[in-house]
């Protein structure tokens, strides 16, 4: 019989709740699942942190302790060493710098057989170093640490943008308060978009796929669309005349030259210079195994719509 896959997911948040919930209930899933929380977290009297963490307890979730930005490369690694899968769900948002290349060398220091890293983005390696984006930077780094060992197998999933962040009014590309779509570098510019729940079913079938940990990135995807195509949707959707504008990588990168903290402009400067941030979905690790994701325009139909009425009642006469 094969030993049991015991599997840790670090952090419950958007992204990481979704991969929970897709292994709390799969059929093939044979070994312990956790997740670690700050303990803070755990212990909260708060209402809605009472209610997550219940949540995860009646889906027979182990709560694990632990601080991914205080507590040390040790004690995290060992905490890892008690699982054959380590999941990094935990974001840019768990702290300053460093967080990420410290939970790679924790999970290698505990010689976790596969550690799937947080990742769950654009392709790094095509963007490169020094991008306008300088946490990304980071995520390289974590790359050359996996690639400069072969005790642990990894895979790094690479989903695009979370399609509802395209969509984020502070993103500034759909804008419906002006009916404006405004293109990042180019209207013929393309960018691949994942939900997170379907990342999260997508997931939780690689963690228990023994093959797909080929120390290798992963693709995968919802949906491949242009700001054209884009344009065009949205205007379909909300049956409205819909503007057209660009914002130039020249602009970004003025732009940032004066305000070198805007996190929004380093993530429109990404998008803007259009390298690394799409990819054909016939070629998608989920597409090839007849996985289909969520399209935008699916997306849009069920939350723009509501958008749409919400604008049109408050444009109504008394």
């Amino acid at each position: 019989m094969a030993p049991s896959n015991h599997i840790l997911v670090i952090g419950a948040g958007e992204l990481g709740l979704q991969v929970i919930k897709s292994l709390a209930k799969h059929p093939r899933r044979d070994g312990k699942l956790a997740v670690l929380l700050r303990p803070g977290t755990i212990a909260s009297t708060n209402p809605s942190k009472q209610a997550e963490v219940n949540a995860l307890r009646e889906m027979d979730v182990e709560l694990v302790p632990g601080d991914i930005a205080h507590d040390s490369e040790q004690q995290l690694a060992s905490l890892f060493a008690k699982y054959n899968t380590v999941v990094g769900c935990a974001g840019f948002v768990s702290g300053a710098g460093g967080v990420q290349l410290k939970l790679t060398r924790a999970a290698l220091r505990a010689g976790v057989p596969k550690f799937i890293p947080w990742q769950f983005g654009v392709d790094y390696d095509v963007i490169g170093r020094g991008s306008t984006q300088d946490l990304f930077d980071e995520q390289l780094d974590v790359r050359d640490a996996l690639r400069a060992q072969d005790r642990t197998r990894w895979a790094i999933i690479s989903t695009g943008m979370f399609t509802s962040f395209l969509f984020e009014a502070f993103f500034g590309v759909v804008d419906l308060q002006t009916d404006t779509v405004r293109a990042l570098g180019s209207p013929e510019n393309r960018v691949t978009l994942t939900t997170p729940e379907d990342i999260g079913r997508i997931t939780a079938e690689i963690v228990l796929d023994d093959d797909s940990f080929a120390n290798k990135p992963i693709f995968i995807g919802g949906d491949t669309i242009s700001y054209g195509e884009l344009a065009n949707l949205v205007e379909k959707v909300v049956q409205r005349p819909i503007k057209r504008t660009v914002l130039s990588f020249p602009e970004v990168k003025a732009a940032l030259a004066k305000d070198p903290d805007n996190n929004v402009l380093k993530y429109q400067g990404i998008f803007s210079a259009g390298r690394g941030v799409a990819w054909d979905l016939a070629e998608t690790w989920n597409q090839k195994r007849g996985i289909r994701g969520r399209t935008v325009e699916e997306w849009a139909r069920e939350h723009l719509l509501e958008q749409r009425e919400e604008k049109d009642s408050a444009i109504q006469p008394a």
